[in-house]
């Protein structure tokens, strides 16, 4: 291979892999520390509505609490507890389909309400995000009723929480200048443990996560995926959408902003606001084809590696695309 096509790829792969990289590393040495402390209590209470019934631990909930802010974090978290044992392979497979709202909920705040909704407007904006946050949310009820069905004592270290609480440093406690100084010092020493976890986890992530990017990026550039787009006009003929429904999806697949920018100024004339909500998830169920090749088997083999990563992909990628076929359904029946 030659190397003016390797050279390019190295340097668009590079930046994506340290901005991963520092994500993961936010999120394992979280875990870690958090644990260490002892304030899985404090931190995981809320989604202990969710953790409880599943039956997994409160140390899910920190994971679920930082999916919110960084997906890459929280998936960093639960690499981190499936590693030291916390969770067996069903137990973090149940614990990824119930981040799948909280992964959602960003994106509300980073793209859905200040690009998307602007450009379909409000009432074709709010039903698309409503159809979208719909749809996260019976995955992660799915994932919490696979929990009650699935998991028992066997799937989860039941005795993590034992064993740091009471363990960890009384952040809030009063005391001497020796109690304090002696305090400081054993959060130093927590934060250097974690810090050396975190960086033995790194080491076995980031080589695979690059490599992976490396070669995904390059079998992207000799594959025409545009070929993956011919399940558009099936997939709208089936549901008795407009024909010119097949370049949306198209676009959409590709682009998401495109797609909307696409579909906007048809709305009301070509498109009913159900039939345009319904044309944009038929974008997403076919886009999840290219994702899946574009972000979704660097990332979670890098995370995962190629077994566990598949499996994680299979159940993603499953679930989203039978509840976007269930949304579509109802949108234009």
């Amino acid at each position: 291979m030659q190397s003016s096509t390797v050279v390019p790829v190295l340097l668009d792969v590079l930046p994506r892999v340290v901005r991963i990289a520092a994500y993961i590393a936010i999120g394992v040495f979280a875990a870690n520390f958090v644990v260490a402390l002892g304030l899985v209590e404090r931190i995981a209470g809320l989604s202990r509505y969710l953790t409880s019934p599943a039956n997994l631990p409160d140390e899910v909930g920190t994971a679920i609490v930082t999916t919110a802010a960084s997906t890459t974090a929280g998936y960093g978290m639960l690499a981190e507890f499936r590693e030291s044992g916390v969770l067996d392979d069903r137990a973090t497979l149940v614990a990824v389909t119930i981040n799948t709202f909280f992964g959602f909920v960003q994106h509300i705040f980073t793209y859905y309400w200040p690009v998307l909704i602007p450009i379909l407007g409000r009432e074709v904006g709010f039903l698309y995000v409503g159809a979208r946050a719909a749809i996260a949310l019976a995955i992660t009820l799915t994932g919490v009723v696979a929990g009650v069905v699935l998991l028992s004592d066997r799937n989860v270290m039941a005795t993590a929480i034992a064993e740091t609480d009471g363990a960890g440093v009384d952040v809030d406690a009063e005391g001497s200048p020796e109690d304090r100084e002696s305090d400081d010092e054993s959060l130093r020493s927590l934060a250097d443990d974690a810090a050396r976890r975190t960086w033995k986890t790194l080491r076995r992530i980031v080589p695979r996560l690059a490599i992976v990017y490396v070669l995904v990026t390059l079998l992207l550039q000799t594959t025409d995926l545009e070929a993956l787009t011919n399940l558009a006009s099936p997939l709208t003929n089936l549901v008795g959408l407009p024909g010119a429904a097949v370049p949306v999806v198209i676009a959409f697949a590709f682009d998401t902003t495109t797609g909307a920018a696409t579909i906007a100024p048809a709305i009301g004339t070509t498109f009913t606001p159900r039939q345009a909500v319904a044309t944009m998830l038929i974008g997403g169920i076919v886009s999840f084809t290219v994702s899946t090749f574009k972000r979704s088997i660097p990332f979670q083999y890098g995370i995962w590696g190629a077994e566990f990563g598949s499996k994680v992909i299979v159940v993603n990628t499953g679930l989203k695309i039978v509840f976007l076929a269930i949304a579509v359904v109802l949108l234009v029946a």
